[in-house]
């Protein structure tokens, strides 16, 4: 392909890929034997050149990789990074892939049950730990750059959701923010809020499913999926998704059935 390009195509398309090789990103994407998604390229820059970052894309999607890429940026800089989880498993289990990356010395945690290297480079906690760090002003928060709250729609829980809140509120100004969501359907208003309170927030929103999600109902003994696709001629081709008929049917059949003597539709025996 080079072969067509003229010389000054070429000089450019090589300047292009010193500027890339010369980025914090492109080791960061060696170490991983995929390739990643636009959505995660995306986050990414937008982390390499300052911003705080809102992600929400569906579970399984790969949100953790831009988690992963501030506690990357934090070690190449020299700062601190806190990553943030809702319960103490997920911390548990994001300090247990760290540890492999970046060696046992480089990484602690932070839960209620357990402090292990809490002064290192790289801390996973709980939440509600970091909320407490923040009021009891942690010295631990010294040369902190970047926190990672992965689960960040619980800021939507009735009784947790202060916990993200305040987190969110009360980080210095020189932390930037790396915020892992869910799906949700207010993305662009929950950037607009981090924007206000956190300052320059980049918003990425990825519906791609990568694991395909199926929704099935039970109905007597046998189970039926939830949804058809269908395409605009009525054939099961693909296209708009619509509620299965055969469920349809049995829920029509289901509510002009008499029920204990009493005709439900009338209210009479």
């Amino acid at each position: 392909m080079t072969d067509d390009m003229s010389p000054a195509e070429r000089y450019a398309a090589a300047r292009l890929r010193a500027a890339d090789l010369a980025t914090a990103l492109a080791p960061f994407r060696e170490m991983y034997d995929f390739e990643l998604d636009p959505f995660q390229i995306e986050a990414c820059e937008a982390l390499e050149a300052g911003k705080g970052v809102l992600v929400a894309a569906p579970t399984g999607s790969g949100k953790t990789i831009v988690g992963e890429f501030a506690v990357h940026l934090a070690l190449t800089q020299g700062r601190k990074c806190f990553y943030t989880t809702p319960i103490k498993a997920l911390s548990n289990q994001k300090y247990s892939d760290l540890v492999k990356r970046y060696g046992a010395d480089k990484v602690g945690l932070l839960t209620g049950d357990n402090s292990v290297n809490a002064e290192a480079p790289v801390v996973v906690m709980t939440t509600e730990v970091l909320r407490n760090m923040l009021y009891a002003g942690s010295q631990s928060l010294v040369g902190l750059g970047y926190v990672v709250m992965d689960e960040v729609h619980y800021l939507s829980d009735r009784f947790r959701g202060a916990v993200w809140e305040e987190v969110i509120i009360h980080l210095p100004e020189s932390v930037t923010l790396v915020s892992l969501s869910a799906t949700v359907s207010n993305a662009e208003e929950f950037g607009d809020w981090l924007d206000t309170v956190r300052g320059d927030t980049e918003v990425i929103v990825s519906e791609h499913r990568p694991v395909p999600l199926w929704q099935h109902v039970l109905a007597g003994r046998r189970m039926y999926d939830l949804f058809e696709e269908r395409d605009a001629s009525g054939s099961g081709t693909g296209g708009r998704r619509e509620v299965n008929p055969d469920l349809v049917r049995l829920a029509r059949m289901e509510n002009s059935r008499p029920f204990g003597g009493r005709d439900r539709r009338r209210g009479k025996n």
